[in-house]
């Protein structure tokens, strides 16, 4: 006689779920290649996250990482989760971006460098305003040093700031090395005194700046400051003076110029992204999830 199997029976061998948190916090860990990295960026502490890759790699019967000198990498099981898992995760926030995308309304007021916001994060505003068009997006462009006052202050929700590496209340996003820009073709960047165009007083590139010319004793004089990003492009284009852009930032139709140049090096910059320490409403939520996420398929398709 034959053993008759019924549906349910059969669902409960045959049918197994992945738990979306797990892989959310693998592909994090991959995109970050650092337990500590992807704890930040989850807001966990570094066990818990060690604890769910634990728990992904038991289900799963295959070892996904392996440690090298330069942190984690991707076993060649976690090579295939991953690109898959990147799927996944981007097929279950747009369900539930489409489904609950109603839940989401209001007003975002996002803080941005000026350098950054048709740059780096353009595409990010573009995808966000589309996946929640009733949210009332607000942005501030100013300083870094200004936005991370006007955060404290409460004018604005959530703020990407440009700072020296190192320590940071932020979340890191990105880092990038600041580089001395020129015409192409230029000659600006061989004048003494260095003719410098400068965004503004309180830009965050300033110090690092005026800190390197000094040390490298190297005279220079100010051509253009307290304006716009424009402004201060016109005259880099026009050969009327350098400046200093994260290298990412730099337009096409002008030059990094080479280290040989005479010019002293600069430091690298972080990217990074600041909340209020009081938190967030949904909104502001996602908009912080969509930066994250922009910002590691750029670094990816890089």
């Amino acid at each position: 006689m034959f053993a008759m199997v019924g549906i349910s029976d059969h669902n409960a061998t045959m049918i197994r779920n992945l738990d979306m948190a797990l892989i959310r916090t693998f592909v994090t860990v991959a995109d970050k290649a650092s337990m500590t990295g992807a704890a930040n960026a989850l807001h966990l502490t570094q066990g818990a996250v060690s604890q769910q890759v634990k728990r992904l790699e038991e289900a799963l019967g295959s070892s996904l990482f392996e440690r090298n000198r330069r942190g984690l990498r991707l076993t060649r099981a976690g090579e295939r989760l991953f690109t898959k898992g990147k799927r996944l995760l981007a097929l279950n926030d747009e369900i539930w971006g489409e489904m609950a995308g109603t839940a989401v309304a209001g007003q975002v007021r996002l803080g941005v460098p000026y350098d950054l916001v048709g740059t780096l994060l353009a595409p990010v505003l573009k995808r966000y305003a589309e996946t929640y068009p009733q949210v009332e997006i607000s942005l501030v462009c100013a300083s870094s040093p200004e936005l991370t006052s006007a955060l404290a202050a409460g004018t604005i929700d959530l703020a990407v700031i440009e700072e020296r590496v190192g320590p940071s209340a932020g979340e890191c996003l990105a880092i990038d090395r600041l580089v001395w820009v020129g015409a192409k073709g230029g000659v600006a960047g061989a004048k003494r005194p260095l003719p410098v165009s400068i965004v503004a007083d309180t830009c965050a590139f300033r110090p690092a700046v005026l800190s390197a010319l000094s040390e490298h004793g190297l005279e220079w004089r100010t051509v253009f400051e307290n304006g716009n990003i424009d402004a201060t492009t016109a005259t880099v284009r026009s050969d009327l003076a350098v400046t200093t852009w994260l290298a990412s930032t730099v337009p096409a139709d002008l030059d990094i110029l080479p280290l040989d140049s005479g010019l002293p090096p600069l430091p690298n910059f972080a990217i990074n992204l600041h909340l209020p320490r009081h938190g967030v409403g949904p909104a502001a939520q996602e908009f912080a999830r969509h930066i994250r996420e922009g910002l590691a398929r750029r670094a990816q398709a890089a």
